[in-house]
């Protein structure tokens, strides 16, 4: 049956199913009596819609609050084993692959590293041995928790460039800084992971990914606009104006700041990556004559040049070339920072990522004070900058939530399951080894 407005009732069903699911997930657990004016549905609507994913094992009891005069209510809450979720990071240093609940608790996990003393950043990001880790890591994180792949709801995969779709290949990776040239990612993980074809990809830049679960869960809960910044290796950006919707990738890792400047990785000369991307940055601490670890990966080499520039003993003196660099980089920041609030205004300006998250604690304050200077005064007066609050695992997180969205866009119900009957076969098997 259509409606006036072109509208089915299957299509009335399916978004009173994504309300109440929606709302029991952030702000649960809940009365069916809360829900309705939470979601703007009567409480005809709410019981009904109630009954249906109570009977599917995606809803259940969490027990009562007293009502005023009346009898206790029943509190609802989302079911953790009704479904799981794998979220995978191809990152700079290795692929980590986990497997969360419905509710994002973590069941498994395993990392996968990558060869971090390759020649160049091409060699350690060779194709076959990505899509080889993602099919191992799967394997392991489902084995590990025990968990049916007939409960899987989809596979989210965090990586580094852009990301297009077509008809044939599904999710093709332009990734011009690692010498992905239109990878065909989707295809290659479906044809090697041993996973049946039933079960969906999602496939997007790791920068957003950060930023959909820093909306979701971290320091942009609340915030109506927000531009989510990652600093590893290299930079990129999310910018996020709807809560509730995932964000748009920037290259902002790409922006020119110097003309005629540094080399950046993907060729171009005064991209910011190529004076704030982690990479660069200890590159142009060796060229100043400064002396990172030999041998150290990234992370381990950052940590030396900020102790080096930062020394924990006040008594000791900093390293004076560490230091002027990373003064440097805070100035540059903050010009990028500026850019970003002039273009998009927004609420606020998250930091994360594991270069980030180790810069952002020692500088953050003299990155916004080069911001301030170099954004409008109105738009830089109301925007907060701060830290991202996920940590290191907020790739992967936000990456599994890409196939979680989905889910409670469809109602609650996978992309094959067209009626209720197909939907929880195996809720049931999935709650009981989860439950273990």
């Amino acid at each position: 049956m259509t409606m006036r407005n072109g509208r089915t009732v299957r299509d009335l069903r399916r978004e009173n199913r994504t309300a109440v699911l929606q709302r029991l997930y952030f702000d649960g657990p809940m009365s069916r009596f809360s829900l309705g004016p939470a979601t703007g549905l009567s409480s005809g609507s709410v019981s009904n819609v109630v009954a249906e994913l109570v009977a599917e094992g995606l809803v259940e009891e969490a027990g009562s609050v007293d009502s005023a005069g009346g009898r206790p209510r029943t509190l609802l809450r989302i079911t953790p084993g009704s479904g799981c979720m794998i979220g995978v990071d191809v990152g700079e240093t290795r692929v980590r692959i986990e497997l969360f609940d419905l509710t994002m608790t973590e069941l498994a996990r395993t990392e996968r590293p990558l060869a971090v003393d390759s020649p160049s950043p091409h060699d350690r990001y060779e194709v076959g041995v990505v899509v080889e880790h993602v099919r191992a890591g799967i394997a392991e994180v489902l084995d590990t928790a025990g968990v049916p792949v007939e409960g899987l709801l989809g596979v989210g995969v965090g990586v580094p460039g852009i990301v297009a779709r077509t008809a044939e290949e599904g999710a093709v990776v332009h990734g011009q800084t690692i010498g992905w040239d239109a990878v065909p990612l989707e295809r290659l993980l479906r044809e090697s992971v041993d996973l049946p074809a039933s079960v969906p990809y999602w496939i997007d830049n790791g920068a957003k990914t950060l930023g959909q679960a820093e909306m979701w869960f971290g320091a942009g809960r609340g915030a109506r606009s927000a531009v989510v910044v990652l600093f590893g290796s290299g930079v990129g950006a999310c910018v996020v104006t709807d809560p509730t919707e995932s964000g748009r990738a920037l290259e902002w890792g790409h922006l020119t700041v110097r003309v005629r400047g540094r080399r950046c990785r993907c060729g171009a000369r005064g991209c910011l990556e190529a004076y704030a991307g982690a990479e660069a940055l200890l590159e142009r601490w060796r060229e100043a004559g400064g002396r990172p670890p030999a041998g150290a990966d990234e992370e381990t080499a950052l940590t030396a040049m900020l102790a080096a520039a930062y020394p924990a003993d006040p008594a000791a003196a900093p390293d004076a070339t560490a230091l002027e660099v990373l003064e440097e980089t805070a100035e540059y920041l903050g010009a990028g920072f500026g850019d970003l609030v002039n273009l998009f205004q927004p609420e606020r300006i998250l930091v994360g990522g594991w270069a980030g998250l180790q810069l952002g604690a020692r500088f953050l304050e003299t990155v916004k004070g080069y911001a301030t200077e170099y954004a409008l005064t109105y738009p830089a007066a109301r925007v907060g900058i701060g830290l991202g609050t996920l940590g290191p695992d907020a790739v992967t997180v936000g990456a599994a939530i890409l196939p979680l969205a989905d889910f409670f866009a469809r109602g609650g119900r996978r992309a094959e399951a067209e009626t209720v009957e197909e939907q929880p076969a195996w809720a049931s098997t999935v709650r009981e080894r989860a439950a273990r």
